[in-house]
């Protein structure tokens, strides 16, 4: 059984992480599949355009990546100190990039304005919402979001809601 990520990833031992990101059920993600001929050559561009989007986003930048057929290696860097130096305004629209976000988010970003208690219940959001932009699991779920869109298990933890945690579809779906 696989080690869970938190338990590999010690950004006080290192920032550089060799990540792997397999199909599964002989899924194929590029190229042509020999089992039902099918040719997935042009996911290759949108998953390439996708990490692109999200160097933009995530305090994690990727120093080499190659797209296989069937998995993708990706060599990053996450570098926390830089998340840190974002204003909340900066964290939600860099969230907004990606998530849709909460109503008060939504409301914030327009610069509406936001009584005490929906601000302090905003900048909690805001401060989980940092250190997941400098998570390299976030990053990950973030990488395929037609793939959770087509999922027909919903998440169900504080983690992750429907509202706030699922990642908006831009570009081609795969």
């Amino acid at each position: 059984m696989p080690t869970p990520r938190k338990q590999l990833v010690s950004l006080a031992d290192t920032p550089w992480y060799h990540i792997v990101s397999r199909c599964v059920r002989r899924s194929w993600l590029c190229g042509v599949d020999p089992y039902n001929g099918t040719d997935y050559s042009h996911r290759r561009e949108w998953v390439v355009s996708r990490l692109k989007q999200l160097v933009d986003v995530y305090a994690i930048g990727i120093s080499a990546y190659a797209v296989m057929s069937n998995h993708t290696h990706l060599v990053v860097c996450v570098d926390q100190a830089k998340s840190k130096t974002w204003t909340d305004e900066e964290v939600v629209e860099r969230w907004h990039k990606i998530y849709h976000g909460n109503l008060l988010s939504q409301r914030f970003a327009k610069n509406e304005p936001l009584s005490e208690t929906e601000r302090k219940l905003l900048q909690e959001r805001i401060d989980e919402w940092r250190e997941r932009l400098s998570n390299i699991s976030w990053f990950m779920a973030a990488t395929w979001p037609a793939a959770y869109e087509k999922s027909p298990v919903k998440p169900t933890s504080k983690t992750m809601s429907q509202t706030e945690g699922r990642p908006a579809i831009l570009g081609s779906e795969i």
